[in-house]
């Protein structure tokens, strides 16, 4: 039961329970008074707890603003510069979200404190002002009674109705006072059902603001959100490829680490302990060093170097080579020595410790001294083992019946080119299409023998079985330059011209099979196999640099973007003639594509947002194979980005220097250079692991769909 009401009639009586219903009025108050005292507090405490986490978030922001991601190697794809700026974008969606939570503290202070503070300090103190009054007339009225009361009976009547009036006179204050508090006290009872609700609901209502102005930059930011997702997936889906890719050359590496030395413009380069000499009788000292030699102009550098001094570069030394002699036990304590002479230093010496006799067997080879034997440290481009696939007219016909047979019975199937097929059936099918008797008795449009993927992986087979790869050796430098730089039309251009470069039975080929993909890109609502997801697929197949390194493995992210191109620019590329003159690229600009627009949070109307749809995923199993194959990687998203958003900002300029050139040419160490890029090596024949021998029966290969988020 709540609390009852006070009837201006019983301030007159002022009996007891008049009295107990008044102090239960202010005892209410009282726990009003409280409570709202200790909401202020909180209130205030919720204030210094949202400057705190804005100050945390802005620092995030910060941090986020101000890092920037390394690469390797010398270009980066359009989809990992989109990843880069993603940080900076991210920054500023926080800057932004920031500024609204600094609105609703500060409505915070205005609609709730103040407000709450007021009606505190200017309602509930005016009753306890009041109580105070009250109860000083009740204490004064009463202690007049009782001494009137009290008064003798024979004391003068004009004393004793003097005394009588003055009583009269006190109780009808007493009452006017007990009247008003006793109206003061209901007034304040229901005054506070609003006067304190109302800050509530407009501090409810700033949050909402803030709630509802986050859920309106989540919705602006939703585009960006969704094309980020698709550079992190096109990301991803290079990175699985370049990564089985590394293993492999890891693993060949540590299995015959010399059959795997990077081509180098030096005769000779490693370490060497060179002897020190030093005045008697301090004897000698032994100091590492990394030695280059280049035989041709008998030119010899050595850098000393130590790496457990942090790896500290010391300052090096240039001559060049008189004669070089073998050092034995008899005459130097020491094993694995030779003496070398400078041409500028007749007559002094300088004794070199190798590694181990092998080494030291090397280096004298090298430098033209006593007991050489004829191994090089350079390794030699050795031929890549010739298949029996040739790009002749049993190649083409071999390329036409399965491109037949495929648009025929299989262009709608998901994960066409990327669900492999089972070994045993796949070189099966393949050695009877290149045998000149059984070729023309295959019927792969009509037989149900031939699954649709045995086809294709029998058509892959076949272009990786070519001595060469179909886009060539010598054009495969020049066809990666244009994917790591310039506007989309400058790139197109470039592959335009390098395309009409092959030989023209590698041009020919290239064309029928790149025509058939853009086929198969135009079922890609069916098959799944957007442009991307064939970039990743036949990057590799189509494309391979002669040497096999790790930094020629990290362009394979850039062989994908050029067969994007291909298939993207089929027509223009294949059916027209290209500009008489090469398309110098544009290079990019360093600042990374800018960011979709997002309407600002002050604007009432915003653009159209297109429908969330998140990107395809594609999961396949191969069921034969305990490890998945190389091409069986998540596909990449809906759209292909071969080419910048058309946000990127292009600035003509050279491209940037390389970062590996540690010493300039024409220095003391002008012949330290990087040379990685200008390789030409031997690029071994990738392992087929994708051909994994299993049971005749096919494995389970299941194409899922990710619903957008």
């Amino acid at each position: 039961m709540g609390l009852q009401p006070l009837e201006f009639s019983d301030c007159y009586l002022d009996s007891p329970w008049f009295r107990e219903r008044i102090r239960a009025h202010e005892a209410e108050l009282e726990r009003t008074n409280k409570f709202i005292k200790e909401l202020i507090k909180d209130g205030k405490n919720l204030i210094a707890a949202t400057k705190s986490l804005s100050a945390a978030q802005r620092k995030f922001a910060h941090s986020l603003r101000d890092f920037k991601f390394e690469f390797i190697g010398d270009a980066e794809t359009d989809d990992e510069r989109c990843i880069d700026a993603s940080l900076r974008e991210f920054s500023n969606f926080l800057k932004n979200l920031e500024e609204q939570r600094e609105i609703m503290a500060l409505s915070v202070t205005e609609t709730l404190i103040k407000p709450l503070e007021k009606f505190r300090k200017e309602q509930l103190g005016a009753v306890k002002e009041e109580k105070k009054k009250f109860d000083k007339e009740t204490e004064k009225n009463y202690s007049l009674i009782d001494k009137h009361l009290n008064l003798s009976a024979k004391k003068k009547d004009s004393h004793l109705q003097e005394a009588d009036i003055q009583v009269e006179q006190n109780r009808q204050h007493f009452y006017e006072l007990s009247l008003e508090y006793v109206c003061k006290l209901q007034e304040i009872q229901e005054r506070k059902k609003f006067e304190f609700v109302e800050p509530m609901l407009s501090f409810f209502q700033g949050m909402f603001t803030f709630y509802h102005q986050g859920h309106e930059l989540a919705k602006d930011f939703n585009h960006y959100k969704m094309e980020l997702q698709i550079n992190i997936q096109n990301t991803r889906n290079r990175f699985e490829g370049t990564r089985s890719e590394v293993e492999e050359l890891m693993n060949k590496i540590r299995q015959n680490p010399k059959d795997h030395k990077r081509a180098s413009q030096f005769t000779a380069e490693g370490y060497l302990y060179v002897q020190e000499k030093r005045p008697a009788p301090f004897g000698s000292s032994w100091v590492k060093h990394y030695c280059m030699y280049r035989k041709a102009a008998k030119k010899f550098n050595i850098i000393p170097f130590e790496h457990r001094s942090g790896g500290k570069l010391g300052d090096g030394e240039v001559f060049y080579l008189k004669e070089c002699t073998k050092r034995h036990t008899d005459s130097i304590d020491r094993r694995f020595c030779f003496d070398v002479e400078a041409a500028d230093r007749p007559g002094v010496s300088l004794t070199m410790q190798a590694f181990s006799e092998e080494e030291r067997k090397q280096w004298l080879e090298a430098l033209g001294g006593k007991e050489a034997l004829f191994h090089s440290f350079n390794r030699a481009i050795v031929p890549r083992p010739e298949g029996s696939a040739q790009l002749d007219k049993m190649g083409f016909t071999i390329l036409r019946k399965c491109i037949s047979a495929v648009e025929t019975r299989g262009i709608n199937d998901q994960g066409l080119y990327r669900v492999v097929g089972v070994s045993s059936k796949v070189q099966r099918l393949l050695s009877m299409l290149m045998d000149v008797k059984t070729c023309n008795e295959v019927d792969l449009e009509n037989s149900i023998d031939w699954e649709v993927k045995t086809i294709t992986s029998a058509l892959k087979q076949y272009l990786r079985s070519l001595p060469e790869p179909l886009m060539t050796y010598e054009l495969h430098g020049d066809f990666i330059v244009p994917a790591k730089s310039g506007s989309p039309e400058s790139r197109v251009n470039a592959i335009h011209f390098l395309v009409h470069k092959l030989p023209e039975k590698n041009k020919e080929m290239l064309d029928i099979l790149v025509k058939h993909l853009t086929n198969v890109s135009n079922h890609s609502k069916q098959n799944l196999m957007t442009v991307a997801n064939l970039g990743v697929v036949f990057g590799p197949t189509l494309m391979r640099p002669q040497e096999e390194t790790v930094a020629a493995i990290m362009d394979l992210k850039f062989q994908n973007i050029v067969v994007e191109i291909l298939i993207e620019n089929h027509e223009k590329i294949f059916r027209t003639l290209p500009d008489a003159t090469f398309p110098e690229p544009v290079s990019l600009s360093p600042s990374p594509p800018n960011a979709p627009p997002r309407q600002s949070k002050r604007q009432g109307q915003r653009t159209k947002r297109p429908v969330a749809v998140y990107n395809l995923c594609l999961e396949l199993e191969d069921g034969d194979s305990p490890n998945p194959p190389k091409e069986d990687t998540p596909p990449s998203s809906l759209d292909s980005l071969s080419s910048p958003s058309p946000t990127t900002a292009t600035v003509p300029g050279p491209p940037g220097p390389d970062k590996n050139h540690l010493l300039a040419d024409g220095g003391s160490f002008g012949d330290w250079t990087s040379t990685g890029a200008n390789l030409q090596g031997t690029w071994l024949a990738r392992r087929d692991s994708e051909w994994q021998e299993g049971p005749d029966s096919t494995e389970l290969c299941q194409a899922a769909v990710a619903p957008g988020p």
